[in-house]
């Protein structure tokens, strides 16, 4: 270890340490702390799973033998949380307590543990091991509340939040051969997990059937921490609408074909690319499109490239906005289809539908800040989160922590512990004021 590496581990020792100091349990359910040391002791662990020893980043893949292993650590942390833990069909990890009314419909929090290739230990980690956190705190201080409490380890959130969309209904028999960066498909991997692909429609739950969902995250931007705010109230959280686009032109020898003469697939595609971005700013709205992928075939030196292939993605709160900013695309590649001699063809594969967060839940995260004596500040979310699936059968609420220097999906993606800790609180809070018999009970 080095002398940067030792002083970034003491920091966050120390930190531990003082968040566990400042919010030590105390008495009853209306005070009732979180234990922060534990919470972060709990955190670092899970961080050695999938980890790089070289660059420090997470490799925790959905569907891979380290996400096996992390899933299994986390199972011994639901069970000393004394929660009863299954795996339902879409591979979901899902840790159960009885309410004291078992006529009520459940309270559900959770998040993922998968990770990004070369990801960080935040972006999931944080807002699942709060939940199993929040159970333990309540097992420990002997605290049974009215609703059943569902903590739920969502299955492949990075790779198109399968664990959460087969919940809602949303995933359709051909996603399940889609290949994920671990090298299996869909299938093979909820299978792997020791889910039953076969059977999907078990994992679907019914409207009605979850009183509320919260989700604690990390920003991953740099808006709370700018604003030295720390507890961020999600708004909503932006739908998204992926395709594959197909230039078709024709493949011809680099050498003989004037320039005039060419249909060159790559050259139209690069024009596309250029006027996603210029007609996404131009166009009024907090709407983002990006292409992230594309490829050239035949993918020769010295031949034109006779067809590319290349991502296109939307994400608006308004679903009807993406459809608007598509349209305006679409128009756009005819005429760059025209100019060059190709055509283009584009096939729909992945929707996400925004979802906006419940009003009473939002409310009720900030009064559990404003009992912590915590700033709060509303902002909607530019990430997809299982939340938003779950918003097609319940209500959502979700909670921001601050991420440092707004970096996420890269091995500096960080969060301070008292922020970890803070927000798990305010987690706690907000989870029994929704219990309460006046609220949705």
């Amino acid at each position: 270890m080095n002398r940067r590496e030792f002083a970034r581990h003491l920091s966050l020792m120390l930190g531990t340490w003082a968040a566990g100091r400042r919010h030590a349990p105390t008495q009853g359910p209306a005070s009732l702390r979180v234990n922060g040391t534990r919470l972060n002791e709990q955190l670092t662990r899970l961080g050695n799973i999938g980890r790089n020893p070289v660059t420090g980043g997470i490799n925790r893949l959905a569907f891979s033998d380290a996400d096996r292993e992390a899933r299994s650590y986390v199972t011994q942390l639901m069970r000393a949380a004394r929660l009863d833990v299954s795996v339902d069909a879409v591979a979901n990890l899902i840790g159960r307590r009885g309410g004291s009314d078992p006529t009520l419909p459940a309270l559900m929090v959770g998040s993922h543990i998968d990770s990004v290739p070369e990801g960080g230990n935040c972006d999931g980690p944080v807002g699942s091991l709060a939940a199993i956190e929040v159970a333990h705190t309540l097992a420990e201080r002997g605290v049974t509340t009215r609703h059943p409490l569902e903590v739920v380890i969502f299955s492949n959130e990075e790779n198109g939040k399968t664990g959460s969309r087969a919940m809602s209904g949303e995933v359709e028999a051909q996603e399940l051969d889609i290949v994920t960066a671990s090298g299996k498909s869909i299938r093979d991997g909820i299978a792997f997990l020791g889910g039953e692909p076969g059977n999907l429609r078990r994992a679907r739950r019914e409207r009605g059937s979850v009183a509320a969902f919260f989700e604690l995250h990390v920003e991953q931007g740099g808006i709370l921490e700018r604003e030295q705010v720390p507890i961020g109230v999600v708004e909503g959280i932006v739908g998204i609408k992926r395709w594959d686009v197909t230039v078709e032109g024709f493949a011809n020898h680099a050498g003989t074909t004037p320039m005039d003469a060419r249909r060159d697939a790559l050259l139209a595609a690069a024009r596309f690319v250029d006027t996603v971005h210029r007609t996404t700013r131009d166009i009024a709205g907090r709407q983002v499109a990006t292409v992230g992928r594309i490829r050239a075939e035949p993918g020769a030196p010295n031949v034109i490239p006779g067809r590319a292939v290349l991502s296109l993605e939307i994400r608006d709160l308004d679903m009807t906005k993406i459809d608007q900013v598509f349209e305006r695309l679409r128009g756009e590649a005819d005429a760059i289809g025209a100019a060059t001699g190709t055509t283009f063809a584009f096939q729909p594969f992945y929707t996400s539908h925004a979802a906006l967060t419940d009003e009473p839940l939002r409310r009720g995260i900030e009064s559990a800040a404003s009992v912590l004596d915590l700033r709060t500040m509303r902002l909607p979310s530019g990430a997809g989160h299982d939340a938003q699936s779950v918003a097609r059968f319940a209500p959502i609420g979700m909670i921001f922590v601050p991420s440092v220097g707004g970096i996420s999906h890269s091995p500096q993606e960080f969060t301070r512990p008292d922020d970890v800790v803070n927000g798990t609180n305010v987690l706690l809070t907000s989870l029994l004021e929704s219990d309460r018999p006046t609220d949705r009970g």
